[in-house]
Protein backbone atom coordinates (compact mmCIF):
# COMPACT_ATOMS: atom_id res chain seq x y z
CA UNK A 1 0.00 0.00 0.00
CA UNK A 2 1.28 3.49 -0.80
CA UNK A 3 0.46 7.00 0.33
CA UNK A 4 -2.38 8.47 -1.75
CA UNK A 5 -1.12 10.88 -4.40
CA UNK A 6 -1.95 14.45 -3.49
CA UNK A 7 -1.49 17.31 -5.91
CA UNK A 8 -2.79 20.70 -6.93
CA UNK A 9 -5.89 20.10 -9.12
CA UNK A 10 -5.18 23.30 -11.05
CA UNK A 11 -1.75 22.08 -12.13
CA UNK A 12 -2.51 18.64 -13.55
CA UNK A 13 -1.07 19.53 -16.96
CA UNK A 14 2.45 19.46 -15.52
CA UNK A 15 3.87 16.12 -14.44
CA UNK A 16 7.17 16.43 -12.47
CA UNK A 17 8.07 12.90 -13.58
CA UNK A 18 8.48 14.22 -17.13
CA UNK A 19 11.59 16.07 -15.95
CA UNK A 20 12.65 13.88 -13.03
CA UNK A 21 11.74 10.39 -14.15
CA UNK A 22 11.22 7.48 -11.77
CA UNK A 23 14.49 5.78 -12.69
CA UNK A 24 16.46 8.99 -12.20
CA UNK A 25 14.84 9.57 -8.82
CA UNK A 26 15.72 6.04 -7.70
CA UNK A 27 19.35 6.46 -8.78
CA UNK A 28 19.55 9.75 -6.86
CA UNK A 29 17.97 8.11 -3.80
CA UNK A 30 20.52 5.28 -3.85
CA UNK A 31 23.41 7.74 -4.06
CA UNK A 32 22.04 9.93 -1.26
CA UNK A 33 22.88 7.39 1.43
CA UNK A 34 26.45 7.05 0.17
CA UNK A 35 27.00 10.82 -0.03
CA UNK A 36 25.67 11.23 3.50
CA UNK A 37 27.85 8.44 4.89
CA UNK A 38 30.99 9.70 3.15
CA UNK A 39 30.22 13.42 3.63
CA UNK A 40 30.65 13.81 -0.13
CA UNK A 41 29.23 16.14 -2.75
CA UNK A 42 26.53 14.93 -5.15
CA UNK A 43 28.70 14.99 -8.29
CA UNK A 44 26.80 12.23 -10.10
CA UNK A 45 23.43 13.79 -9.29
CA UNK A 46 24.63 17.08 -10.73
CA UNK A 47 25.74 15.43 -13.97
CA UNK A 48 22.31 13.86 -14.44
CA UNK A 49 20.41 16.99 -13.41
CA UNK A 50 22.38 19.01 -15.97
CA UNK A 51 21.65 16.42 -18.62
CA UNK A 52 17.88 16.60 -18.09
CA UNK A 53 17.92 20.41 -18.24
CA UNK A 54 17.20 20.92 -14.54
CA UNK A 55 19.55 23.90 -14.20
CA UNK A 56 17.56 25.58 -16.99
CA UNK A 57 14.16 24.93 -15.43
CA UNK A 58 13.32 28.58 -14.68
CA UNK A 59 14.93 29.99 -17.81
CA UNK A 60 12.31 31.13 -20.40
CA UNK A 61 12.04 28.92 -23.47
CA UNK A 62 13.02 31.76 -25.80
CA UNK A 63 16.31 32.02 -23.88
CA UNK A 64 17.02 28.30 -24.09
CA UNK A 65 15.37 27.02 -20.91
CA UNK A 66 12.49 24.79 -19.92
CA UNK A 67 10.24 27.80 -19.34
CA UNK A 68 8.80 26.55 -16.06
CA UNK A 69 7.41 28.81 -13.36
CA UNK A 70 7.90 28.61 -9.61
CA UNK A 71 4.67 26.66 -9.33
CA UNK A 72 6.12 23.82 -11.40
CA UNK A 73 9.63 24.05 -9.97
CA UNK A 74 8.40 23.82 -6.38
CA UNK A 75 6.78 20.52 -7.31
CA UNK A 76 10.02 19.37 -8.92
CA UNK A 77 12.04 20.33 -5.86
CA UNK A 78 9.68 18.49 -3.56
CA UNK A 79 10.02 15.42 -5.78
CA UNK A 80 13.83 15.71 -5.78
CA UNK A 81 13.83 16.12 -1.99
CA UNK A 82 11.95 12.83 -1.56
CA UNK A 83 15.06 11.18 -2.99
CA UNK A 84 17.91 13.38 -1.74
CA UNK A 85 17.12 16.35 0.52
CA UNK A 86 20.70 17.61 0.51
CA UNK A 87 20.86 17.60 -3.29
CA UNK A 88 17.57 19.48 -3.48
CA UNK A 89 18.62 21.99 -0.83
CA UNK A 90 21.88 22.80 -2.60
CA UNK A 91 20.28 23.06 -6.05
CA UNK A 92 17.81 25.48 -4.45
CA UNK A 93 20.54 28.12 -4.37
CA UNK A 94 20.98 27.98 -8.13
CA UNK A 95 17.22 28.07 -8.57
CA UNK A 96 16.95 31.12 -6.30
CA UNK A 97 19.21 33.16 -8.56
CA UNK A 98 17.58 31.96 -11.76
CA UNK A 99 14.18 32.55 -10.17
CA UNK A 100 15.09 36.14 -9.26
CA UNK A 101 16.45 36.73 -12.75
CA UNK A 102 13.23 35.31 -14.19
CA UNK A 103 10.98 37.49 -11.99
CA UNK A 104 12.95 40.62 -12.89
CA UNK A 105 13.02 39.71 -16.59
CA UNK A 106 9.23 39.30 -16.64
CA UNK A 107 8.90 42.77 -15.13
CA UNK A 108 11.14 44.42 -17.73
CA UNK A 109 14.35 44.44 -15.64
CA UNK A 110 17.21 42.64 -17.38
CA UNK A 111 19.93 43.46 -14.85
CA UNK A 112 20.26 39.72 -14.21
CA UNK A 113 19.76 38.63 -17.80
CA UNK A 114 23.31 37.24 -17.79
CA UNK A 115 22.20 34.77 -15.10
CA UNK A 116 19.47 33.43 -17.38
CA UNK A 117 21.89 33.25 -20.29
CA UNK A 118 24.49 31.53 -18.12
CA UNK A 119 22.00 29.02 -16.74
CA UNK A 120 20.89 28.23 -20.31
CA UNK A 121 24.51 27.27 -20.89
CA UNK A 122 24.54 25.10 -17.74
CA UNK A 123 26.47 27.51 -15.54
CA UNK A 124 25.87 26.83 -11.84
CA UNK A 125 25.03 29.76 -9.55
CA UNK A 126 25.59 29.65 -5.79
CA UNK A 127 24.36 31.89 -3.00
CA UNK A 128 27.09 33.60 -0.98
CA UNK A 129 25.20 35.93 1.36
CA UNK A 130 25.07 34.38 4.85
CA UNK A 131 27.52 35.61 7.48
CA UNK A 132 27.97 34.41 11.04
CA UNK A 133 26.26 36.78 13.46
CA UNK A 134 24.73 38.95 10.74
CA UNK A 135 20.99 38.76 11.30
CA UNK A 136 20.43 41.66 8.89
CA UNK A 137 21.00 39.17 6.06
CA UNK A 138 20.05 41.09 2.86
CA UNK A 139 19.88 44.44 4.65
CA UNK A 140 23.52 44.70 5.69
CA UNK A 141 26.87 42.95 5.44
CA UNK A 142 30.10 42.47 7.38
CA UNK A 143 31.91 41.82 4.09
CA UNK A 144 33.82 44.73 2.59
CA UNK A 145 32.94 45.70 -0.97
CA UNK A 146 35.84 47.78 -2.28
CA UNK A 147 35.05 49.75 -5.44
CA UNK A 148 37.30 49.86 -8.49
CA UNK A 149 37.63 52.86 -10.78
CA UNK A 150 35.82 51.00 -13.58
CA UNK A 151 32.65 50.17 -11.60
CA UNK A 152 33.87 46.77 -10.46
CA UNK A 153 34.02 45.64 -6.84
CA UNK A 154 36.34 43.39 -4.88
CA UNK A 155 34.86 41.52 -1.93
CA UNK A 156 36.68 40.78 1.32
CA UNK A 157 34.89 38.76 3.98
CA UNK A 158 33.71 35.42 5.30
CA UNK A 159 30.56 33.77 3.96
CA UNK A 160 29.06 30.71 5.62
CA UNK A 161 26.66 28.01 4.39
CA UNK A 162 27.82 28.38 0.79
CA UNK A 163 26.05 25.41 -0.78
CA UNK A 164 27.40 23.91 -4.01
CA UNK A 165 30.93 24.84 -2.89
CA UNK A 166 32.73 22.14 -4.91
CA UNK A 167 30.95 22.93 -8.16
CA UNK A 168 29.56 26.45 -8.55
CA UNK A 169 30.82 28.45 -11.50
CA UNK A 170 29.36 31.79 -10.32
CA UNK A 171 28.80 33.07 -6.79
CA UNK A 172 26.21 35.77 -6.15
CA UNK A 173 27.33 37.68 -3.08
CA UNK A 174 26.95 40.88 -1.08
CA UNK A 175 29.20 43.33 0.69
CA UNK A 176 29.15 46.82 2.18
CA UNK A 177 30.74 49.76 0.34
CA UNK A 178 31.66 52.20 3.10
CA UNK A 179 34.19 54.26 1.16
CA UNK A 180 32.32 55.73 -1.81
CA UNK A 181 31.01 59.28 -1.49
CA UNK A 182 27.40 58.11 -1.56
CA UNK A 183 28.04 55.23 0.86
CA UNK A 184 27.35 53.14 2.72
CA UNK A 185 25.78 50.90 0.12
CA UNK A 186 24.99 47.19 0.12
CA UNK A 187 26.52 45.88 -3.09
CA UNK A 188 25.19 42.83 -4.92
CA UNK A 189 27.57 41.25 -7.40
CA UNK A 190 28.57 38.00 -9.06
CA UNK A 191 32.08 36.57 -9.04
CA UNK A 192 33.34 33.97 -11.47
CA UNK A 193 35.06 30.91 -10.06
CA UNK A 194 37.75 30.82 -12.73
CA UNK A 195 38.97 34.29 -11.72
CA UNK A 196 39.85 33.28 -8.16
CA UNK A 197 40.22 35.64 -5.23
CA UNK A 198 38.64 33.32 -2.68
CA UNK A 199 39.32 30.24 -0.59
CA UNK A 200 36.82 27.49 0.16
CA UNK A 201 37.38 25.80 3.51
CA UNK A 202 36.90 22.06 3.90
CA UNK A 203 34.82 22.55 7.05
CA UNK A 204 31.45 20.97 6.24
CA UNK A 205 31.05 18.19 8.81
CA UNK A 206 27.47 18.49 9.98
CA UNK A 207 24.66 16.44 11.48
CA UNK A 208 22.59 16.48 8.29
CA UNK A 209 22.28 17.85 4.75
CA UNK A 210 25.85 16.66 4.33
CA UNK A 211 25.92 16.26 0.54
CA UNK A 212 25.10 19.96 0.09
CA UNK A 213 28.74 20.70 1.04
CA UNK A 214 27.78 24.19 2.19
CA UNK A 215 31.30 25.17 3.12
CA UNK A 216 32.70 28.46 4.39
CA UNK A 217 33.98 30.77 1.65
CA UNK A 218 36.69 33.32 2.39
CA UNK A 219 36.46 36.20 -0.07
CA UNK A 220 39.97 37.57 -0.49
CA UNK A 221 39.51 40.21 -3.14
CA UNK A 222 37.25 38.21 -5.45
CA UNK A 223 36.13 40.61 -8.16
CA UNK A 224 32.73 41.26 -9.64
CA UNK A 225 33.27 43.10 -12.90
CA UNK A 226 31.17 46.20 -13.57
CA UNK A 227 28.69 44.31 -15.74
CA UNK A 228 28.17 41.80 -12.94
CA UNK A 229 27.52 44.37 -10.21
CA UNK A 230 23.74 44.32 -10.14
CA UNK A 231 22.74 46.57 -7.24
CA UNK A 232 24.01 49.25 -4.84
CA UNK A 233 21.31 49.73 -2.22
CA UNK A 234 20.84 51.68 0.99
CA UNK A 235 21.37 49.45 4.04
CA UNK A 236 18.23 48.34 5.80
CA UNK A 237 14.82 47.26 4.47
CA UNK A 238 14.58 48.17 0.83
CA UNK A 239 11.73 48.01 -1.71
CA UNK A 240 14.06 47.15 -4.58
CA UNK A 241 12.66 44.24 -6.64
CA UNK A 242 15.85 42.23 -6.22
CA UNK A 243 15.32 42.10 -2.46
CA UNK A 244 11.75 40.90 -2.87
CA UNK A 245 12.81 38.46 -5.58
CA UNK A 246 15.52 36.85 -3.47
CA UNK A 247 13.27 36.63 -0.45
CA UNK A 248 10.32 35.25 -2.40
CA UNK A 249 12.28 32.60 -4.30
CA UNK A 250 14.35 31.56 -1.30
CA UNK A 251 11.44 31.09 1.09
CA UNK A 252 9.24 29.34 -1.47
CA UNK A 253 11.89 26.93 -2.68
CA UNK A 254 13.02 26.13 0.87
CA UNK A 255 9.41 25.28 1.71
CA UNK A 256 9.29 22.99 -1.33
CA UNK A 257 12.31 20.99 -0.19
CA UNK A 258 10.94 20.37 3.29
CA UNK A 259 7.54 19.48 1.88
CA UNK A 260 9.33 16.73 -0.04
CA UNK A 261 11.09 15.58 3.13
CA UNK A 262 7.71 15.32 4.89
CA UNK A 263 6.21 13.36 1.99
CA UNK A 264 9.04 10.84 1.99
CA UNK A 265 8.89 10.38 5.77
CA UNK A 266 5.16 9.76 5.59
CA UNK A 267 5.58 7.18 2.83
CA UNK A 268 8.28 5.37 4.81
CA UNK A 269 6.08 5.34 7.90
CA UNK A 270 3.24 3.75 5.92
CA UNK A 271 5.56 1.15 4.41
CA UNK A 272 6.99 0.31 7.83
CA UNK A 273 3.55 0.00 9.43
CA UNK A 274 2.52 -2.56 6.81
CA UNK A 275 5.80 -4.47 6.99
CA UNK A 276 6.22 -4.80 10.75
CA UNK A 277 4.18 -7.33 12.67
CA UNK A 278 3.26 -7.57 16.33
CA UNK A 279 3.61 -10.76 18.33
CA UNK A 280 1.29 -9.31 20.95
CA UNK A 281 -1.36 -8.94 18.25
CA UNK A 282 -0.91 -12.48 16.99
CA UNK A 283 1.26 -11.51 14.02
CA UNK A 284 -0.98 -8.72 12.75
CA UNK A 285 0.74 -5.83 11.03
CA UNK A 286 1.29 -2.58 12.84
CA UNK A 287 -1.02 -0.99 10.30
CA UNK A 288 -3.86 -2.34 12.43
CA UNK A 289 -2.53 -0.95 15.70
CA UNK A 290 -4.69 2.01 16.82
CA UNK A 291 -1.74 3.97 18.19
CA UNK A 292 0.25 3.55 14.98
CA UNK A 293 -2.80 4.47 12.90
CA UNK A 294 -3.27 7.64 14.93
CA UNK A 295 0.37 8.65 14.49
CA UNK A 296 0.25 8.17 10.73
CA UNK A 297 -3.06 9.99 10.56
CA UNK A 298 -1.56 12.92 12.47
CA UNK A 299 1.41 13.00 10.11
CA UNK A 300 -0.86 12.85 7.06
CA UNK A 301 -3.08 15.66 8.34
CA UNK A 302 -0.03 17.84 8.97
CA UNK A 303 1.47 17.06 5.56
CA UNK A 304 -1.81 17.71 3.78
CA UNK A 305 -1.84 21.26 5.15
CA UNK A 306 1.54 22.05 3.60
CA UNK A 307 0.49 21.51 -0.01
CA UNK A 308 -2.16 24.21 -0.63
CA UNK A 309 -0.12 26.99 0.98
CA UNK A 310 2.98 26.16 -1.06
CA UNK A 311 0.96 25.88 -4.25
CA UNK A 312 -0.92 29.13 -3.63
CA UNK A 313 2.17 31.22 -2.87
CA UNK A 314 4.13 29.87 -5.84
CA UNK A 315 1.21 30.43 -8.20
CA UNK A 316 0.71 34.00 -6.96
CA UNK A 317 4.38 34.74 -7.57
CA UNK A 318 4.11 33.37 -11.11
CA UNK A 319 0.98 35.41 -11.76
CA UNK A 320 2.38 38.64 -10.32
CA UNK A 321 -0.33 38.92 -7.67
CA UNK A 322 0.15 42.03 -5.52
CA UNK A 323 -0.26 41.21 -1.84
CA UNK A 324 1.37 44.51 -0.89
CA UNK A 325 2.74 44.60 2.64
CA UNK A 326 1.37 41.12 3.33
CA UNK A 327 3.78 39.46 0.91
CA UNK A 328 6.59 39.15 3.46
CA UNK A 329 4.34 37.69 6.20
CA UNK A 330 3.00 35.19 3.66
CA UNK A 331 6.50 34.14 2.65
CA UNK A 332 7.94 33.76 6.15
CA UNK A 333 4.78 31.98 7.23
CA UNK A 334 5.17 29.50 4.39
CA UNK A 335 8.80 28.80 5.28
CA UNK A 336 8.13 28.34 8.99
CA UNK A 337 5.07 26.16 8.41
CA UNK A 338 6.94 23.93 5.96
CA UNK A 339 10.09 23.44 8.02
CA UNK A 340 8.33 23.01 11.36
CA UNK A 341 5.62 20.74 9.97
CA UNK A 342 8.23 18.61 8.24
CA UNK A 343 9.91 18.09 11.59
CA UNK A 344 6.60 17.01 13.11
CA UNK A 345 5.93 14.55 10.29
CA UNK A 346 9.43 13.06 10.46
CA UNK A 347 9.13 12.74 14.23
CA UNK A 348 5.88 10.81 13.90
CA UNK A 349 7.43 8.59 11.24
CA UNK A 350 10.42 7.85 13.50
CA UNK A 351 8.06 6.83 16.30
CA UNK A 352 6.20 4.53 13.94
CA UNK A 353 9.40 2.95 12.65
CA UNK A 354 10.88 2.35 16.08
CA UNK A 355 14.48 1.67 17.06
CA UNK A 356 15.65 0.65 13.62
CA UNK A 357 15.48 4.27 12.52
CA UNK A 358 18.11 5.16 15.12
CA UNK A 359 20.83 3.52 13.06
CA UNK A 360 22.90 5.76 10.78
CA UNK A 361 22.09 3.60 7.76
CA UNK A 362 18.35 4.17 8.14
CA UNK A 363 16.78 6.49 5.58
CA UNK A 364 14.39 7.78 8.22
CA UNK A 365 17.32 8.41 10.52
CA UNK A 366 18.91 10.49 7.76
CA UNK A 367 15.69 12.42 7.20
CA UNK A 368 15.56 13.07 10.95
CA UNK A 369 19.00 14.67 10.73
CA UNK A 370 18.33 16.48 7.45
CA UNK A 371 15.07 18.04 8.59
CA UNK A 372 16.81 19.79 11.51
CA UNK A 373 18.50 22.16 9.05
CA UNK A 374 15.15 23.81 8.37
CA UNK A 375 15.27 25.84 11.57
CA UNK A 376 18.52 27.53 10.54
CA UNK A 377 17.45 28.89 7.15
CA UNK A 378 16.30 32.52 7.02
CA UNK A 379 13.84 33.57 8.17
CA UNK A 380 14.24 31.86 11.52
CA UNK A 381 11.31 31.39 13.85
CA UNK A 382 11.91 34.57 15.84
CA UNK A 383 12.39 36.78 12.80
CA UNK A 384 9.34 35.30 11.07
CA UNK A 385 7.07 35.94 14.03
CA UNK A 386 8.35 39.50 14.30
CA UNK A 387 7.58 40.05 10.61
CA UNK A 388 4.05 38.73 10.95
CA UNK A 389 3.41 40.66 14.18
CA UNK A 390 4.54 43.91 12.57
CA UNK A 391 2.24 43.31 9.62
CA UNK A 392 -0.83 42.72 11.79
CA UNK A 393 -0.10 44.88 14.83
CA UNK A 394 2.26 47.54 13.53
CA UNK A 395 5.76 48.20 14.92
CA UNK A 396 6.24 47.57 18.63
Amino acid sequence: MTVPTQSDPTAQAFDPAEVLGDELIERIRERAAVADRENAFFDEDLVELRACGYLRALVPTDLGGLGLGLSEVTRLQSRLATAAPATALAVNMHLVWTGVARLLHERGDDSLRFVLDGAAGDELYAFGVSEAGNDLVLFGSDTEARPGSDGSYRFHGRKIFTSLSPAWTWLGTTGLDSTSADGPKVVYGFIERSRGGFEILDDWDTVGMRASQSRTTLLQGAEASAEHVVRRLEPGPNPDPIVFGIFACFETLIAAVYTGVAERALRLAVETAHRKTSKKAGGASYASDPDIRRRIAAAAIAYDGMLPQLSSVARDLDDGVDHGTLWFPKLVGLKVRATETAREVVDQAIRVAGGGSYFAASELGRLYRDVLAGMFHPSDDESAHATVANAWLGPA
